[in-house]
């Protein structure tokens, strides 16, 4: 039914000639004067002879809608699709129109076709549904460099319908479906992927603060026994300070004979209860020979400028002063002989 209504707008049967004619808006009628080509009725007011003058064709200006039959084309990967459209166009040359071609809607139409078969060969099946735009647009150009010398321009084209193969549409059914499992398992791995990062990321973080949490513990610890052993170091010193203070004194001087003395003898005592033998000194009949031993060493040290001999003499001429709680060197001699014995290496 368009088919025949755009027709009739092309090709219109002429109207009679009244002398006086009154011409529609966006309509060209083409006058021909005794068969002859005269002028092109403007809309409005026009006047015409008899006789002579006749209106041979009449073209609208408006735009216009073809409808393209469906037809079949074979795509660049030898797939048969079955396509129709809808062309729309304009007249802009009615002389053009009038004489350049003897029917332009079929002139069109075929130009239409044959282009659009021609344009669907170049390219695969994925591309006909990827770039459907640029393929309407390419249509569009091989039109209108064709229809030129006809004075009609072809505005835009628009593929309406593709109809594919049944197992050509089982076989993209088939793709779509693989490409959707391919992007879930995408996700999934991108998924696990992430979190294993988090997992990863989170581990070490907080392997960078456990050891940051132990260098500051050993070092507050190192710190810690630093100050306590300067401490310790500081009080050794002053106590070492106040004896050679006390050094000094007479008193300071006996004291620490008689320290050294019964640290000597002391020593004796725990090398006799080693085992079962008995370790005693050269001269086992004086036990004073321990004391005049130790003090001869103090003197020593205290008194460089005397002999060992004159020091000893001196401190058993005047002996320091022993507590009541201590043992004498006599009780201490007495003792000494009580308990131990004499045992020889077997």
């Amino acid at each position: 039914q368009s088919h025949l209504i755009v027709s009739r707008r092309l090709r219109s049967s002429t109207p009679i000639n009244t002398i006086i004619m009154f011409i529609p808006q966006q309509e060209a009628w083409i006058v021909e004067r005794m068969g002859k080509f005269h002028r092109i009725l403007e809309p409005g007011l026009n006047i015409l002879l008899p006789i002579i003058d006749s209106v041979k064709y009449v073209q609208s200006l408006k735009e216009m809608a073809i409808d393209i039959p469906k037809q079949s084309a074979i795509t660049s990967d030898n797939v048969t699709l079955n396509i129709d459209g809808v062309l729309y166009l304009r007249v802009l040359d009615p002389f053009l129109a009038s004489y350049g071609v003897e029917d332009p809607e079929f002139a069109i139409t075929q130009l239409a076709q044959t282009t659009m078969r021609s344009e669907i060969g170049k390219i695969s099946l994925d591309k006909v549904f990827r770039e459907r735009e640029s393929l309407n647009v390419g249509i569009v150009a091989s039109i209108n460099k064709a229809s030129e010398a006809w004075g009609i321009t072809c505005l835009r084209y628009e593929i309406r319908d593709i109809k594919l193969p049944v197992r050509v549409q089982e076989a993209m059914q088939m793709q779509v479906e693989a490409e959707r499992k391919k992007r879930a398992a995408i996700l999934e791995s991108e998924g696990i992927r992430a979190a294993d990062i988090n997992v990863a990321e989170g581990q070490r973080t907080s392997r960078i603060l456990a050891s940051e949490a132990e260098r500051q513990e050993q070092i507050n610890k190192a710190m810690g026994e630093a100050e306590a052993m300067l401490a310790l170091a500081e009080a050794r010193a002053r106590g070492l300070t106040i004896v050679a203070k006390s050094l000094h004194s007479q008193e300071g001087q006996n004291a620490a004979s008689l320290r050294i003395a019964e640290q000597y003898i002391d020593a004796f005592k725990k090398l006799a209860k080693v085992n079962n033998t008995v370790i005693l000194p050269s001269d086992v009949a004086s036990v004073s020979s321990f004391v005049t031993q130790a003090l001869a060493i103090y003197n020593s040290v205290s008194h460089p400028g005397k002999t060992s001999l004159e020091k000893n003499e001196e401190k058993l001429v005047t002996p320091p002063v022993i507590r009541d709680d201590r043992e004498t060197p006599a009780n201490i001699q007495q003792n000494f002989e009580d308990k131990s014995s004499v045992v020889t290496p077997s």
